[in-house]
């Protein structure tokens, strides 16, 4: 029996045991993480009642929204005129006997050039979670953003496809940390009541983003035509009294909406430089030079501030590494409550993180991309398409676009888009309340298919205005209310997949990942489904042959998924 005893204790531990070992340990740090689960229903009950002025830590998130709309501003601005711009730095081909064919090389070289974006980001995305997870989110952050203020200048200068190709290689380098602002939004806001309002709030900048990137890029895109009071002949800007306008502008037709882009993540950038906190556990406490001057700034404007004035009861309370800036946030705003003293977080080995719950999310993460960018990109492609005669049409055979020009096209989705915002901001998070997310989520995967059925049949209503128009502002105000339901609805799904807290990180890059790969792949096959269908004289093939087939794929997971959830 004595012997017994002995080769109990000094045999090794089995895997099964230690497995058992490890789950203790993660269930014991991560009890803050796992015990909301099981309140979920009450959680969401309370979250309804949360303003947005109730969120914490409310500077920081403002910062971190301003960093957000790197990817918008770099990503989408130029699918308003994508048409006009492919076509300009295209050499001429003998094959282009026909507008349809015209079309249909565009948009294969286009589908390529969107496409650029998201397959870098695909690269990159789990690295940078993995990085992050090791030497905290700030660095990531602030060296995306300076690389993508570049990318912007250098695309809006380029004259070339090759050029034009480096330089959103090169973007979307830059921003694989979009998964690392999503990891800090749920590092920031660690309450489940506040969750659901401060998970809205990146894909609300998004949405917000997408907004005026598409409004610029429609607008400023070839300014001596769209802009001819301030760049045309007889312009503000035509110091120099060219007969055709400024000459710079008629060089770089389309460099202006990018400089724009650049000079507003330009902004972004200094206020990350100045204020984003770092949120890795364990590393809540770092500064560097770039938060010591924030503090100095932030000092100096409140002595300016209070100057003068009848209050100087107030005491500005500071550690010992000057990042006064970080923790009061601006004047008005609440301050961060001082948080418990933090223990060394358990770690998550890599192949722990991978549960099945983790997975099933991810592949409804991958899966909303994979037909809503191709959406993106082949939309505008068909409303700047010449359009065809269409008397002989038949259900299915019928071909041509509308023939809209950029800054048409541009208003159009970025006034619908505002419809997705005030969507996002007061009608999602009562849906949510009532149904939940997975149901707001659901509803969104029925209506793609319906979109994406009827959106062809534009083609054939293109003489008729107003009939047209109307139909056109439904379907896309039918898609933007689609796709503000799902994305805020899969981040959500994602981050509470995860087993711990610590490898947000990686999830999210594992996310970014996977749904950057389904960007790169969406336009490119829509692209060229698009282009045959433009040759055969089937316009809707990309819709039905493709995008259906994928929002139906999506609708089908969201069910067959529901028991491992």
């Amino acid at each position: 029996m004595a012997r017994n005893l002995v080769e109990r204790v000094e045999a090794p531990p089995s895997s099964n045991d230690t497995e058992r070992q490890h789950s203790k340990i993660t269930a014991a740090a991560d009890v803050d993480w796992e015990a909301p689960r099981l309140l979920e229903a009450d959680a969401t009950k309370k979250a309804s009642d949360i303003r947005w002025r109730d969120l914490p830590n409310k500077y920081q998130l403002f910062i971190l929204a301003l960093c957000r709309l790197s990817e918008p501003l770099s990503n989408v601005c130029l699918l308003p005129y994508i048409f006009y711009l492919v076509r300009s730095v295209l050499p001429a081909s003998q094959d282009d006997n026909s507008t349809d064919n015209s079309a249909a090389r565009v948009s294969k070289y286009s589908g390529v050039l969107v496409a650029a974006f998201p397959l870098t980001q695909c690269v990159i995305s789990l690295p940078w979670g993995r990085l992050s997870d090791t030497y905290g989110r700030r660095f990531s952050i602030i060296g995306g953003l300076f690389v993508s203020v570049i990318a912007n200048v250098g695309f809006g200068l380029s004259r070339s496809f090759g050029a034009l190709l480096f330089w959103r290689i090169l973007a979307g380098l830059s921003n694989g940390n979009v998964s690392i602002m999503r990891t800090v939004t749920a590092e920031v806001v660690r309450e489940r009541k506040y969750q659901t309002k401060a998970f809205l709030l990146l894909p609300l900048v998004f949405n917000s983003g997408m907004v005026l990137s598409l409004a610029l890029g429609g607008c400023l895109a070839e300014p001596v035509v769209n802009l001819p009071a301030l760049f045309g002949p007889s312009g503000l800007f035509n110091s120099n009294n060219k007969p055709d306008g400024v000459e710079w502008a008629l060089k770089y037709p389309y460099a202006l909406p990018a400089l724009l882009n650049a000079f507003l993540l330009g902004t972004s950038l200094c206020l990350a430089v100045l204020g984003l906190k770092e949120t890795l556990p364990g590393k809540e406490k770092h500064s560097d030079w770039g938060l010591q001057a924030g503090g100095i700034v932030k000092r100096l404007a409140m002595c300016l501030r209070n100057r003068g004035s009848a209050y100087h009861n107030y005491t500005m309370m500071q550690d010992s590494e000057g990042s006064a800036f970080l923790n009061d946030g601006p004047p008005g705003l609440e301050k961060t409550e001082p948080s418990v003293a933090p223990t060394e977080p358990a770690k998550v080995p890599f192949h722990g993180i991978w549960t099945r719950r983790v997975v099933s999310a991810l592949v409804s993460f991958g899966l909303l991309p994979l037909h809503n960018s191709a959406f993106m990109h082949i939309f505008p492609v068909y409303l700047s398409s010449p359009p065809a005669d269409n008397t002989e049409a038949t259900l299915l055979v019928f071909s041509g676009g509308l023939g809209l020009r950029s800054a048409t096209i541009g208003i159009w989705l970025a006034t619908f888009g505002i419809g997705g915002i005030l969507l996002q901001l007061f009608i999602y998070p009562r849906l949510q309340k009532s149904i939940g997310t997975r149901g707001v989520f659901r509803i969104a995967l029925f209506l793609f298919p319906v979109i994406y059925i009827a959106a062809p049949y534009l083609s054939l209503l293109a003489g008729d205005g107003d009939v047209r128009w109307v139909f056109l502002g439904i379907i896309v105000c039918a898609q933007i209310m689609a796709r503000t339901m799902a994305i805020p609805s899969t981040v959500i799904l994602l981050t509470e997949a995860a087993p711990a807290r610590t490898v947000l990180g990686t999830i999210h890059g594992a996310g970014n990942m996977l749904a950057s790969l389904a960007r790169a792949v969406g336009p490119v096959v829509g692209g060229y489904v698009f282009a045959l269908g433009a040759e055969k004289g089937v316009i809707g093939l990309v819709w039905w042959l493709y995008l259906v087939v994928v929002a139906l794929c999506a609708l089908a997971w969201s069910y067959l998924t529901e028991g491992r959830s």
